[in-house]
């Protein structure tokens, strides 16, 4: 079954903004903004909820946390202790306050790591991945709001575009899609 969709192109995050709380406000449902940039303020407008990131950061960097601890116990107490500067080799909590920095290192290294490799996943946005905008020009200046007139019932295709006219768009443009 193919859906229609419709795509407003603005050349203003600001007057996206205000066009998007202005086509809510009459009951219209966005379904996707496409941006160069973060539009700061956009998601509660069009009703994104917030993302479960946070919490995928905090188990990558528990698992550095364990790597760390795990890894640093093996080379340094079990495998090869050294007796460096008189310090006890022979115990890893003897030597835990030696070891907080690399911990700590270790820990946003795969925090860090594991967060952009998520990001790049989440938004199939991996080298090789086919792009999901609908016109290149939004990784450059231009901002372009979908529309699903299958998630727009009430209103008919032509309500739509009179309503998208008074949002103060540069550009209107439709496609079929399955």
């Amino acid at each position: 079954m193919t859906d229609k969709v419709i795509y407003a192109m603005y050349d203003d995050d600001d007057v996206l903004k205000d066009g998007a709380k202005k086509l809510v406000a009459n009951g219209v449902k966005i379904s996707e903004v496409f941006s160069p940039f973060p539009i700061h303020g956009i998601d509660p407008i069009i009703g994104i909820k917030n993302t479960r990131l946070g919490i995928m950061a905090f188990l990558y960097g528990l698992t550095g946390l364990l790597l760390a601890t795990i890894g640093m116990r093996f080379f340094m107490v079990t495998d090869w202790p050294m007796n460096i500067g008189g310090k006890p080799n022979f115990s890893y909590l003897d030597n835990m306050l030696a070891f907080v920095p690399i911990t700590f290192e270790f820990t946003v290294l795969c925090a860090a790591h594991g967060m952009a490799i998520t990001y790049l996943l989440r938004n199939k946005t991996l080298p090789g991945m086919p792009a999901q905008n609908p016109d290149p020009r939004t990784t450059d200046d231009k901002f372009v709001m979908e529309i699903r007139l299958s998630e727009n019932t009430s209103f008919n295709q032509e309500d739509l575009e009179k309503m998208l006219r008074e949002t103060g768009i540069i550009e209107l443009d439709q496609k079929d899609i399955k």
